[in-house]
């Protein structure tokens, strides 16, 4: 069965173009729950206004469901709690000079 700590590797992938950054690190990923061959994912954007919200959410899908185990993966776009820059990792706010 498929971890958690599998997926988010594979999401680390997935990277916010207009950032730079990928949307693990930005601390976009908000929970992942496993259910058997079903993976399902809350996640947000840095703003509701994000004009690649649709490409990295597909984004985010195909990587997971590309993973051996993972029959399908439903994302979802949360926007509470809002984003915010302190949601990043270290690793981020020092690659962006933070």
């Amino acid at each position: 069965m498929v971890t958690k700590e599998e997926i988010l590797n594979e999401l680390k992938a997935v990277s916010d173009p207009e950032i730079g950054m990928d949307i693990v690190n930005l601390g976009l990923v908000y929970d992942i729950q496993i259910n058997g061959d079903r993976v399902y994912i809350k996640m947000t954007m840095t703003a509701p206004t994000c004009p690649v919200t649709p490409w990295i959410l597909a984004e985010a899908q195909k990587v997971v469901e590309n993973i051996d185990g993972v029959e399908a993966a439903d994302i979802e776009l949360v926007w509470d709690p809002p984003w915010n820059p302190s949601m990043m990792t270290d690793e981020a706010r020092e690659q962006l000079n933070m």
